[in-house]
Parts: structure tokens; sequence; C-alpha cells
């Protein structure tokens, strides 16, 4: 049987997930629609419709699961609980304080339409977020830490472009090596946000603009950079299309623990991802959950869901008896 996708939103996302559909012999790309004019888009996937997203509901009988690729601040906690009424659907809702209320809000959705919605699907939240339940049900006697980069950030990116005089920008997230270190000897530092990470931006600036007061309005800026010991780098539009074009990022999930009766032995679990862009790697995170929302629904089950609740068998296109042969 093969599964078939829709994606919602052709941005960096939604080319992510056209992307990785092709490397997944059990799925085929069944529309693309967006917000844009069709006619404007053009994808990679010859033979396949691009719709406008008014048009949606329309092919809801074509799609087996619908991929949301729109921004967690706006589009999805809109857009998940309403296409939840009429697909299977799966985002990556990432604003980690609100994933409570966006659960509920698709949980009541799927449930009244008999669908699965799969809600927070990428690498944090999701991969990162398994590590961390699975290392503190192992280690309960422990700490956990959890370090971003170096990556892009582009919320942070897009902060720094808001600035006045500023023409282009990106912005790194760096961990702190000396505190990496520390947890990873197993020291269990109490650390300050400014003591886990760094920032740096590499801005062009306008021309004639004054870069003292764009230093001073980044490194100022609250719940971007005021909490964080701030770089910031002018350089040419040249370099900057030249040496920053990618989205790299990845991370660190590290849970230090003790065991023994007196809590004599310590312990380190680490999890790391290196990812060369994070957009296509969140896709293939996506992807692989699309798998488990049709094979869920299939067998009856509704309403939303997160990574904590799904087998990591239904994530595969392998058979039951060839996951245990082979990876077990």
């Amino acid at each position: 049987m093969t599964i078939k996708i829709g994606i919602l939103g052709y941005g960096n996302l939604g080319k992510g997930v056209e992307c990785a559909i092709k490397q997944n012999d059990d799925m085929e790309l069944a529309a693309v629609f967006t917000r844009r004019d069709p006619a404007s888009v053009k994808i990679q996937t010859e033979g396949v419709p691009v719709y406008s997203v008014e048009d949606a509901i329309r092919h809801k009988d074509e799609i087996d699961v619908l991929i949301l690729c729109g921004g967690s601040a706006t589009d999805l906690p809109v857009q998940t609980p309403e296409y939840a009424k009429h697909f299977n659907v799966v985002d990556s809702f990432d604003t980690h304080a609100n994933i409570p209320t966006h659960f509920a809000n698709v949980d009541a959705a799927a449930k009244e339409a008999g669908k699965v919605g799969i809600i927070s699907v990428g690498w944090d939240p999701g991969m990162f977020s398994l590590n961390r339940l699975y290392a503190n049900c192992i280690l309960v006697d422990g700490k956990d830490y959890t370090f971003w980069g170096k990556g892009v950030s582009q919320g942070h990116s897009d902060a720094v472009r808001r600035v006045n005089g500023v023409a282009n920008a990106k912005q790194y997230t760096v961990p702190v090596p000396a505190a990496l270190e520390s947890v990873r000897n197993g020291e269990n530092p109490e650390l300050t946000t400014r003591e886990k990470h760094t920032r740096e931006c590499f801005v062009v600036a306008e021309e004639g603009a004054d870069k003292e007061q764009i230093v001073k309005d980044i490194v100022t800026m609250p719940n971007y950079f005021s909490e964080y010991d701030t770089t910031v780098n002018f350089i040419t539009e040249e370099e900057l299309q030249t040496n920053h074009s990618g989205i790299p990022h990845g991370g660190f999930v590290i849970r230090s623990g003790k065991t023994g009766w007196n809590g004599e032995n310590n312990h380190i679990i680490e999890y790391s991802l290196k990812l060369d862009s994070n957009p296509e790697f969140t896709t293939c995170v996506l992807i692989a959950y699309a798998r488990a929302a049709y094979r869920l629904n299939k067998e009856g089950q509704n309403g939303a869901k997160t990574v904590f609740d799904i087998a990591p068998a239904y994530l595969s296109s392998k058979s039951g008896e060839e996951l245990r042969a082979h990876l077990l």
C-alpha cells in the first residue's frame, strides 16, 4: 500500500518533505497546497498538482496524510486543528510552552472527525524529547541538559533582520564549551542561560547605517539576546551568501545520573545531532511520523498524539519480522 502525502506550505519545510518522500518507497506525493498563486510554485516532482490552500478540503479523499509546513507562531495553532477535521495531519509545532493547549485543540478536532493528528514532530521537540524521556526513565536520580548548536536559529536571524539599518543577517546559537565539558564530566553544574549558550550574529548593514546603534539594538533585545553573550560581526552581502547560506543546526541532550545503594556510580546518557540542513532533517522525521499516523488511523485510532505516544515500529516501513532480525 502506497501512502499518499499532501504538503501544505511550500517553503523550506515543504521542499524538504518533497525530498524525503522521494527516499521512501512506500510513499508518494499526491498534492501541494500553497497560499501563493499555484501557477507561480514550481515543485520538483513531475506530474503532481499544486493547488491553492482554499481548495485543500476538496481533495481530502486523495490524501492519506497532510503534512503542515507552516510556522508555529501564527500558522499551526490555527491550521492543525482546522485541517484535523478533514485529514490525518502531522505538524512541527515547536513553541514548547504552548504544546498542552495546542494538543488539546487538535485532539478535540481529530477525535470528532475520526482522524489522527501528530503534533510537535521534529528534532526538538521530537527526537530530543524522546531521548529526554528515555533517559529520565532509566536514570531516575539525575539531571537533564539540552544544548543547541552550533547552528542557525531562523527565528533569531529574522529578529536581527528586523533591526533598523540591517539589510541581511544570520545568527548562530553556540554551546559554551566549558559548560558542555562540565556536564559530560558528570559535575551536574547549575547553569544560567548565559552560561550555556552564546549567540553570534553576522550582519550586512545598510549603506550609511549606524553600526554602533545596530550592535546596541541587537545585544539588548529582550527574549532574544539580552540574556546571552552576543557577538555582532559586520560582513558584506557577498560574504554572507558565500559563507553563511546554509541552515545547519544540531545539539546535544545529556542526562547525568547516579545508581547504586548510595549513589556511588555515575552515568552519562548523551544523544547528539549534527545537521547540514535543519529543515531537511526535520522533514525526514515528519515523514516517519506520517507513516505512523496512517497506520494508527487504519487501526481505528483517532485524536492527537505526540512522539511519546507512538511505538517505534510504527515509524518504519519494515515489517516486525525484519526489525527483529536486523535492528533488535
